[in-house]
């Protein structure tokens, strides 16, 4: 039997009076729309500037301090500050990462319209976190926290290919798919990004990210390789989601597939 309003009113006053109020409608995203993607916009902002600040922050400390955080030192602070980031407002909007923005779009899992919008937020993220840094820091040459390649361009071209794919193909089966545990998706992730610096990140950089290597790059003049930085990520984060679509259940018989 559903009770009266009077009564129903007279209750929520009470539990305001109470401090023990529970709201009525469990809400996942704002009803309005513009506020929502504003939301997510700003989540995409803070979250690709935290990525900056403490990840390259990492590799800007090591150069001045002589070595103080190490290599294994930065691999690990990239991996955390993803994970960080993934579990503190994963739930509004966590791409960080126009490769991702990019490949769930073409994918059929983000709207189109909004990619421009998310590439403009994570650009101004990583420009500012990159800005910080050079203003709290005396960033020398030797210092640059952006990613050049090592060795030649197509080595590290075909390396942040590799690396890239394996980053979307975990992100695809870790927080995509309906059948993953999402629960510790952001350690999965965390975990693949502090792998792949620690095996790409003396070639490359291990960037994965072109917002990562862009914002560094327009704050301080060095542009060395950038194309590799830009199309590098957009074609293993492109190729990685497609590979995992092959594992995902169909209805279709082989000669429909393919």
């Amino acid at each position: 039997m559903a009770l009266p309003s009077n009564v129903i009113d007279e209750t929520n006053i009470s539990a305001v009076e109470k401090g023990n109020l529970v709201l009525s409608s469990d809400l996942t995203v704002s009803s309005n729309p513009a506020i929502e993607l504003a939301q997510r916009l700003l989540s995409e902002f803070i979250g690709t500037y935290c990525l900056i600040f403490a990840g390259c922050g990492s590799v800007a400390v090591n150069q001045l301090y002589g070595g103080a955080v190490t290599f294994p030192g930065i691999s690990v602070t990239w991996g955390l500050i993803v994970m960080v980031m993934i579990y503190t407002i994963g739930h509004v909007s966590c791409h960080f990462n126009p490769a991702v923005t990019v490949t769930l779009a073409i994918l059929g899992l983000f709207p189109y319209k909004e990619v421009g919008y998310y590439l403009i937020a994570q650009m101004l993220g990583s420009i500012l976190g990159s800005g910080t840094l050079a203003l709290i820091m005396d960033i020398t040459p030797k210092a640059f926290f952006g990613t050049t390649p090592a060795g030649s361009n197509m080595q590290s071209f075909v390396v942040e290919i590799i690396i890239t794919f394996i980053l979307m193909f975990v992100i695809s089966g870790a927080t995509i798919d309906r059948r993953a545990n999402k629960k510790i998706g952001g350690i999965v992730v965390g975990m693949t990004i502090t792998l792949n610096v620690f095996v790409a990140g003396m070639i490359s950089g291990a960037s994965m990210n072109p917002a990562r290597s862009l914002g560094p790059s327009i704050v301080l003049h060095n542009y060395k390789g950038i194309w590799v930085y830009i199309f590098g990520p957009l074609i293993g984060a492109i190729v990685g989601g497609f590979v995992y679509n092959l594992f995902k259940p169909t209805d279709r018989s082989f000669s429909e597939l393919f």
